[in-house]
């Protein structure tokens, strides 16, 4: 049963950045500032573990905000109890999907171990040989111990966290490998564990009483915690920045939300690898319903089918009536190199799809509703095995479906555009079986199984079939090189519906002025039967 097609939701909110130009004493004062609130951060976090999987009412917050505001001030209390929960809940919903991941691993790898080597049962394939049979017998004990570690650890509802990242933390042991020194990775350390994130007020000045961004000149000042009171530079213990923001980006949304005081939500955050301080600013967005799928046939949209690949994005433009609309076309994304390039990569890509989006008068994008996180969890159980197996996981690795769907719905939804997903299920298949050769006719480029999956996503999404109609026309006579032959696909007609046969002397109700020789023609003997003369064409009444 395939997925109904459905309308990805807009964005929830906005984040934008501007670089901080900090001196060196505005530098040493956020990081004794970030500090002190990162320690009071860390023991407040391990608190709220230690309480268990509660209830709001049994978290408790309002006397851990009491006695986080003895060190720091309500505010930075509020922030930090609350960046407490959202850190506890997002742990504990990944230990529900690592339970799920190792689960599947377990019953996949059981089932196989259920059949004989190089057989099948109940049509579960068996492995190749024993040696393969007895290193899965292997995985399967560690799968099931940490299976059980999991469920531990749900059933008492303490998940493990790591304030800075686990993998920078592992990273300490091989500092060689990953070519650090220890100071450097020491920095990184310290930077990663910094607390410096304001929770927005509305009705506060400018949305935000602890880190105030003024709108006319820029100014930036953070109210200080009461021990660290005796840094202030300007009244009410706050600190003033001897820089300024400007925030280029989506500036009249962020001007328009500050000088209305309602709430923005600031972060400070080092770069200890480039050695910047930047100050972001979010906030939540009104929430907008987009229209569905049908709205969008109803309304005689057009809209771009994309089809994602490791290496390239094909797309092609389809029309209401699901028909493809001037040529195919390929996007390359070249991924490779540091995670800032690629992200860079990425979005240009993104950018010139849906620029090609907007000159062709499409609605909305429709791309393939891809989720490979069971596979990726699984592996070499689902995505084959040997050489082609190996080169598929490694195809889907290269993938960034969540990345590209992420930043797709991001940025089209500020173009003004709409982004529809569909079951992926048969669209490469189904898709060049009924119209790479269609696509072919009428294209000037060479035309790949790529081209015509994205047509059968746009297709789909339009409420659409994959399959091409029998009877349809492959293209106009006038644009043909050979001659026409009517219909592409021979259809008979309903019983009874068919024209009696024509006879010799029949007139002809076309426009032609004699009979052409390829004309059908019966002979007509009545009360006779008629027959082939044997070792002749011609027939003879019997």
């Amino acid at each position: 049963m395939l997925d109904r097609p459905f309308t990805v939701a807009a964005p929830s909110g906005a984040r934008i950045r501007d670089r901080l130009f900090l001196s060196s004493t505005d530098e040493e004062v956020l990081r004794l500032v970030g500090r002190h609130l990162g320690q009071l951060a860390r023991a407040d976090l391990a608190a709220r573990i230690r309480l268990g999987n509660v209830k709001a009412a049994g978290a408790r917050r309002t006397e851990r905000k009491r006695a986080l505001t003895r060190h720091s001030s309500s505010r930075w209390a509020g922030a930090i109890t609350r960046s407490s929960e959202d850190q506890y809940q997002l742990a504990l919903r990944c230990l529900y999907d690592q339970q799920a991941g190792l689960r599947r691993s377990v019953r996949k790898i059981t089932a196989r171990l259920a059949a004989p080597c190089g057989q099948r049962l109940n049509g579960v394939r068996g492995y190749a040989d024993e040696a393969e049979r007895q290193s899965k017998q292997r995985r399967l004990q560690i799968l099931g111990a940490r299976l059980v570690e999991v469920e531990a650890r749900i059933s008492s509802g303490r998940p493990t966290v790591v304030v800075g990242g686990r993998q920078l933390l592992k990273q300490r042991h091989r500092l060689a490998d990953v070519d650090l020194t220890v100071e450097e990775w020491q920095e990184r350390w310290d930077a990663a564990r910094l607390f410096l994130t304001a929770d927005g007020e509305s009705g506060a000045p400018h949305g935000n009483y602890t880190v105030t961004a003024d709108p006319d000149c820029g100014a930036v000042a953070i109210a200080l915690p009461e021990p660290l009171r005796h840094l202030a530079n300007a009244p009410r213990g706050r600190y003033r920045l001897s820089c300024t923001v400007t925030f280029h980006h989506r500036r009249e949304e962020w001007l328009d939300r500050i000088t209305a005081n309602k709430a923005v939500r600031y972060d400070i955050v080092h770069d200890p690898h480039r050695d910047r301080w930047y100050l972001d600013a979010s906030w939540s967005a009104t929430p907008v319903r987009p229209p569905a799928p049908e709205d969008l046939a109803r309304a005689g949209a057009r809209l771009l089918g994309v089809d994602i690949n490791a290496d390239h994005l094909a797309a092609c433009v389809v029309d209401a009536h699901g028909n493809p609309v001037g040529q195919p076309f390929t996007l390359s994304t070249d991924l490779s190199g540091p995670a800032s390039r690629r992200d860079g990569q990425l979005r240009a890509a993104i950018t010139e799809l849906l620029t090609v989006a907007v000159e062709h008068g499409c609605s909305g994008v429709a791309i393939e509703n891809l989720d490979f996180a069971e596979a990726r969890a699984i592996g070499r159980e689902t995505m084959g095995r040997g050489r082609r197996g190996k080169r598929f996981r490694r195809t889907v690795a290269g993938m960034p479906t969540a990345k590209f769907r992420e930043r797709l719905r991001g940025i089209a939804h500020h173009r003004g555009l709409i982004v529809v997903a569909v079951d992926p299920a048969y669209t490469s298949r189904r898709g060049g079986r009924h119209w790479q050769n269609p696509l072919q006719q009428q294209a000037r480029i060479t035309v790949t199984r790529h081209h015509s999956a994205s047509l059968a996503i746009g297709r789909r999404a339009l409420g659409h079939g994959l399959r091409r109609r029998p009877g349809v026309t492959r293209r106009r006579p006038e644009d043909r090189l050979g001659r026409a032959t009517g219909q592409a696909v021979p259809r008979p007609g309903a019983p009874g519906t068919a024209d009696p046969p024509r006879m010799p002397g029949t007139p002809h109700t076309g426009g032609k002025t004699r009979v052409h020789r390829r004309d059908q023609l019966a002979l007509s003997l009545p009360f006779k039967t008629v027959r082939k003369a044997a070792g002749s064409g011609r027939f003879e009444a019997i």
